[in-house]
């Protein structure tokens, strides 16, 4: 490495000598290069073989690049002028993100042309004395441009050019009393800042520094300058003009979809428009020419390279993949990049890059390197190997997003995948998915991890593309529909799993478990989103189709069943579910025995099945049967033991012990929160019912607190738009309601209704229900008149979306009838419940408490009307909105 010296006095030879006006000797080298005042002894000629000539000024050492065809004014121009003003040093480099002043990029982000034009403007407009343009990809080439400079400027001997180039850097250091240099140092493409070390150009008042790299190590010391991706307009306008100046027009929505393919690279979209050109292919094309995955980025190239270019990008990735090999930890960046080149380019978990598969895989890569038996690559390694792809500007590495903490191009992403082999490809694609399947939570409780995970999830479906379905479908193309509708999007995950189903029965057949679990889960997430019956309908096909290829005793033909009898149940059929359910509770004690966990959740669907009934006592009974055998099998602290003792506290509230509900609720909140946290789903459960139990037991005002405070954490954890967010805004409505406040009732049911229909659309459940509790509240701040029309409108809605048997479509009769007599017809409130009377003992039975209710609103209004004198002290309560349940057990809160 040169070290370089100070020289004293005049580097240069050849200079003209003369006296100076105040008769001390001066110097004057009218090459330009020094002058200030000397004594005899002072002055030095240096000779270095032949005297040459000196340069006169301005000079210009090296080539500027020629200015690309269509070079596009971007706002980096004006901050680099900016950085440089005042003899600052920049070091520009390109990327779309800061860190600091220190700013990393990638290749091809125009970094060059950018100095280029700088450097350009600067000389043309006689801003500089002495420019110097030096390609210093390594040390030698730095020294080699510096030794030029000092021949071509100071006359130095071109044999030595190592003495040469310590001569220039020398001369470039500011002198006392000399003549003021304006001189520019381009230092393009420096791949190594160790390389320079010894070798940067000095500080001063005159002089500027220029620095083009993709490196963004702390050793880059200076003022860096961000260059970023062209924006769309930019991008837009550069393809409009490169096309246009050869008489190419495409359309603008084609060019704009182009450039997002190409992710606004400008070298990617200068060598795309060159290829438009030679190929005389549309944008159209061309676009699908990228999309074509038995296609690499080398065939979307033209032949010959525009403006001068002398790689490809995907070549110039490749040399910085390279050189991240070469920094600690030695050999693991470019396997790092493999695994990240199938994922989100907008941001990947740094949890699924140091994942047990990841560091399997780069252990793996060490061991085919090494040709031994290597350590164990740590989370550590795997994290340096991060860092020495984004020193390198292969990928933007951000630890303080943990989310979104790798960012990579997608053209680099597309680059890295087509180095690999149909078999390396295949292979990488599915240790990729066993990475992310390790990172992702079992219980999401954090909204924005899951929301990364299921965009990565995306990207790798699309990028992996038959990999994943070989030899079987990976459970992440299931995890990242389940996660959907974990989160509230449940007509997305019906979606997911429409297409899922369609692939799997494309790649494997339709009778394959992988299709049929596709669609247990299409059945499953269509239900959620609204559709019981279609559930329900979709469960007895899959039912069939189970029998006939598993058999009738296969855990997953029994689970169909299971699922089968539940959206049954859902769908209005309760006494149908609690049947389908003893009947599977026969089949799983003779498969499975009686204390599978498989068995012990029979026996609670069909607790619950019966509860729905009207038998209470009954579904209260069998949970504290089963709650006994939960805590024998499987533990007090079993998240089913917890669930059982949630029903079990349920349906003790419905047999009309509010207070006991209430305090077995206070109680397994106490354990959910030891157990599972406080965030935990079943926990947020846990206290809503704990606050409508309260309500139940006579403390609406502690229930519409409680709830308040418990929507603030719903909020947090599960977002606005999530289906348990928006029930708990229901309950705080209602108890709010219950607390005198009818008219903030209805406002905030309006409120809701509109969130309820842009969200779950206007035949959910859900929405229909928020309408029944928005008539209702109407109701009770004394426009009776117009509940019931209200009511009648939704009764109509209930009729074509769940059927005139439907428990809700029988209730929204009842409140129909309620609320006419209440307007004033008490003779057709009368009628009204005298038909319901009969349509329910039909339905339900004479036993059923939503018959006994009928049949007690009957008299009620019989007697109002004339007909019959209404029983003695008895006045008909309100009958409550959403669901099937009287007065007296369901108070119109909305369950989850």
């Amino acid at each position: 490495m040169l070290d370089p010296t100070v020289f004293e006095g005049a580097l240069v030879a050849g200079g003209e000598a003369r006296y100076g006006a105040d008769g001390g000797d001066h110097v004057d080298f009218r090459g330009g290069l020094f002058t200030g005042p000397v004594t005899g002894k002072d002055i030095h000629h240096h000779y270095y073989g032949t005297r040459r000539p000196t340069a006169v000024w301005p000079h210009q050492v090296g080539v500027i690049p020629p200015r690309a065809g269509c070079f596009q004014t971007r706002a980096e121009v004006v901050r680099l002028r900016e950085a440089l003003t005042g003899g600052q040093a920049a070091v520009l480099v390109g990327q779309d993100t800061v860190h600091g002043q220190v700013l990393a990029g990638m290749g091809g982000v125009g970094k060059t042309q950018l100095a280029a034009d700088y450097a350009r403007t600067a000389w043309q407009a006689g801003e500089l004395d002495v420019l110097v343009w030096i390609t210093a990809s390594n040390a030698t080439a730095a020294a080699s441009g510096y030794a030029q400079a000092a021949v071509e400027i100071l006359g130095a001997d071109p044999a030595d050019r190592e003495t040469a180039a310590r001569a220039f850097l020398a001369w470039l250091e500011p002198k006392a009393n000399a003549a003021p240099c304006r001189w520019l140092v381009v230092l393009d493409d420096v791949t190594d800042p160790a390389d320079l070390n010894g070798l940067w150009p000095p500080a001063g008042p005159h002089g500027r520094t220029l620095v083009t790299t993709r490196r963004q190590d702390a050793a880059l010391a200076g003022r860096l300058i961000k260059v970023g991706l062209f924006t769309e307009a930019e991008s837009l306008a550069y393809l409009t003009s490169a096309l246009g100046a050869r008489n190419r027009h495409e359309p603008a929505e084609q060019l704009t979809a182009l450039a997002q393919d190409l992710g606004h690279l400008p070298l990617a979209l200068s060598q795309a428009a060159a290829y438009l050109i030679d190929a005389g292919i549309s944008a159209a094309a061309y676009r699908g020419l990228l999309a074509d995955r038995s296609a690499s980025l080398t065939d979307a190239a033209p032949e010959v390279l525009p403006d001068g270019q002398t790689q490809t990008a995907a070549a110039a990735w490749s040399l910085s993949a390279d050189r991240a090999d070469t920094l600690r930890p030695v050999g693991l960046a470019r396997p790092m990049l493999q695994l990240a080149a199938f994922l989100s380019p907008n941001g990947i978990p740094e949890t699924v890059l140091t994942s047990a598969p990841a560091l399997a895989h780069l252990t793996r890569h060490r061991a085919e390197e090494q040709d031994k038996t290597p350590a164990s690559v740590t989370a550590d390694e795997a994290v340096g190997a991060l860092r020495a792809l984004d020193r390198l500007s292969l990928i933007d590495h951000t630890p303080a997003t943990p989310h979104q903490a790798i960012r990579v191009h997608q053209l680099i992403q597309r680059a890295t995948r087509d180095t690999l082999t149909p078999d390396q490809h295949d292979q990488m694609a599915r240790t990729t998915a066993d990475a992310l399947i390790t990172a992702w939570p079992a219980i999401e409780r954090d909204t924005e991890l899951a929301q990364a995970l299921r965009a990565n999830a995306t990207t790798l479906t699309r990028t992996a593309g038959d990999a994943l379905y070989q030899p079987d479908a990976h459970v992440v193309l299931y995890r990242a529909g389940r996660s959907l509708g974990e989160a509230g999007q449940v007509t997305a995950a019906t979606a997911h799993f429409h297409r899922l189903t369609e692939t799997t029965g494309h790649h494997l057949g339709p009778d394959h478990p992988a299709t049929l679990t596709a669609r247990h889960d299409l059945a499953r997430w269509r239900g959620e989103a609204g559709d019981a019956a279609g559930a329900a309908a979709a469960f007895e096909q899959l039912l069939a189709d189970r029998l006939r290829v598993q058999g009738p005793d296969h855990p997953h033909t029994l689970t169909a069943r299971s699922h089968l009898a539940l959206w049954r149940g859902m769908a209005g059929d309760a006494a149908g579910a609690a049947t389908a359910f003893e009947q599977l509770l026969a089949d799983r004690l003779r498969a499975l025995g009686e204390d599978h966990p498989h068995t012990l959740t029979t026996r609670s669907h069909l607790a619950r099945w019966r509860g729905e009934t009207g038998d209470a006592a009954g579904a209260a009974a069998a949970y504290e049967q089963l709650l006994a055998d939960r805590l024998r099998v499987q533990g007090e602290d079993h998240p089913d033991t917890l669930g059982t003792r949630h029903n079990l506290a349920r349906w003790r509230g419905e047999t009309g012990d509010a207070a006991g509900a209430a305090a077995a609720y206070e109680q397994l909140l106490a354990d959910r929160l030891r157990v599972q946290g406080e965030d935990h789903p079943h926990t947020l459960t846990a206290r809503s019912n704990l606050a409508r139990w309260q309500g139940e037991a006579g403390d609406a005002a502690g229930a519409a607190a409680a709830y308040e405070q418990l929507l603030a954490d719903r909020l947090r954890v599960l977002g606005e738009d999530h289906p348990h967010t928006l029930t708990t805004r229901s309950n705080l409505a209602h108890w709010r309601g219950e607390t005198g406040d009818a008219a903030g009732a209805a406002a905030a049911f309006e409120q809701l209704l509109a969130d309820r229909l842009r969200v779950q659309g206007p035949d959910h459940p859900h929405t229909l229900t928020t309408r029944s509790h928005l008539a209702h509240w109407r109701g009770e701040t004394g426009d009776a008149a117009g509940a019931a029309a209200a009511f009648e409108q939704l009764l109509a809605d209930r009729l074509r979306v769940q059927g005139p048997d439907h428990p809700h479509t029988l209730a929204a009769r009842s409140h129909l009838a309620y609320w006419r007599g209440m307007a004033g017809d008490a003779a057709g409130a009368a009628a009204a419940f005298e038909q319901l009377l009969a349509d329910r003992l039909w339905a339900l039975g004479e036993d059923h408490p939503d018959t006994l209710a009928a049949r007690s609103h009957l008299a009620y209004w019989r007697g109002m009307a004339g007909e019959t004198p209404a029983p003695e002290g008895w006045r008909d309560p309100t009958p409550r909105p959403g669901g099937a349940q009287p007065a007296h057990r369901r108070r119109g809160r909305q369950g989850e």
